[in-house]
């Protein structure tokens, strides 16, 4: 008989569990399609509801992605504050998840709010809440408020700050300027005992190289092989646009090929690096080279790609090859700012070559992945 009934339960159970994955994933998908975005708010909330539904982090990153698209910020906070309402909202994981969508919607003040209320909701302060709160602001390009209460915060809330708390400190400093300070960190992490990542040296990267501090990006670059950090394509391709930057196309090449016999793979933001470091030492043939040597991978030109190059390309007078350009970002659909097409528009048409300004202008109007309205200059 225990047996029967064991086995009646497990199968009852397991039913269950599958009606309600089916449910949730059903759920999902209605939300998913639904166009009319105040309809979309008011089956979240009604969703909600269910247990399992407050527990799918990827639904509530989606659907508040949408709204902040649609700056229906109004709505985002309808959604959140309807949150408060169940009681996850006294569980810490639950309420930084909140905070870090008002984060990612640039709503850094109402991530601020449910923060500061957490203690009133029986809701523990960790390194978690405080981790979703600097990330809440330094979304919100806050950059100043990220220092002041990575500074504070800790002694107030008795907090240690943990390896994500300096990764977002130091990636706050990058932003804002502060480069001598943001590697500092690095010494200051080291003496605490607090290991620093493959992320930590990434942000760092990134923010050195790409804002023309070659030499301090390449003593980080040697401290990294000491830590014995294995850099990975993100890394390279930091590295790729330091040397860039600074016009070392020769060693941006040779490096290149180090990448490849290391087995790393290049991807889009390799090529854009080496032809962003042709075009700005001038060299056309180079940079159209490495365009060309994206036709030979996997990968397509992107809106980098061309933003990059066509200006060079309009610089240098090559407009038959900036024409056909721009005709492949029609056929691949591939979405750029208007601007940089009617960059090319209006160089063509002073250099005689109006109808093919013309043509683009036309495509501009009838292509139906994304309209573009563009002017065709006319002669005084």
């Amino acid at each position: 008989m225990y047996r029967v009934l064991h086995r009646s339960f497990c199968t009852f159970a397991e039913e269950s569990t599958t009606v309600a994955t089916t449910n949730i994933k059903s759920i999902s998908q209605d939300l998913f399609k639904e166009k009319d975005l105040k309809t979309l708010v008011e089956k979240f909330k009604k969703a909600s509801d269910i247990v399992r539904f407050r527990k799918k982090s990827g639904i509530y990153e989606d659907t508040v992605r949408r709204l902040a698209g649609a700056k229906r910020f109004r709505w985002i906070r309808d959604i959140i504050e309807h949150q408060k309402n169940y009681s996850d909202i006294s569980n810490e994981g639950f309420s930084a998840r909140l905070i870090s969508l008002y984060g990612k919607s640039n709503m850094h003040r109402h991530a601020q709010k449910l923060f500061d209320e957490m203690p009133q909701r029986n809701c523990n302060r960790s390194v978690l809440s405080v981790n979703a709160l600097l990330a809440a602001y330094l979304h919100s390009k806050q950059y100043d408020v990220v220092e002041r209460l990575f500074k504070e915060l800790p002694d107030k809330l008795s907090v240690k700050p943990d390896l994500v708390s300096y990764n977002i400190y130091i990636k706050a400093l990058l932003e804002k300027g502060s480069f001598d300070s943001a590697v500092s960190v690095v010494d200051e992490m080291e003496k605490i005992g607090v290991n620093t990542d493959l992320i930590t040296f990434n942000t760092l990267l990134d923010g050195l190289y790409s804002k023309g501090h070659f030499e301090d990006g390449e003593k980080l670059w040697e401290k990294m092989e000491e830590k014995n950090v294995v850099p990975t394509i993100r890394t390279y391709n930091a590295r790729l646009l330091g040397l860039a930057m600074v016009k070392k196309t020769g060693e941006a090449v040779e490096f290149y090929e180090e990448m490849e016999k290391k087995g790393v793979k290049p991807d889009i933001f390799s090529f854009n690096a080496l032809i962003k470091g042709f075009a700005s030492e001038g060299n056309l043939d180079e940079a159209k080279k490495w365009f060309d040597e994206i036709g030979k991978s996997e990968y397509e030109p992107g809106k980098g790609t061309y933003s990059i190059i066509l200006p060079f390309l309009c610089e240098k007078g090559d407009l038959k090859t900036a024409f056909e350009m721009v005709k492949n970002i029609f056929y691949n659909r591939c979405r750029v700012d208007v601007s940089l097409l009617q960059l090319v528009v209006d160089k063509m048409a002073s250099e005689s070559m109006v109808a093919e300004a013309k043509e683009i202008v036309e495509k501009g109007i009838k292509n139906n992945f994304c309209r573009y309205k563009l002017n065709l200059p006319v002669d005084e």
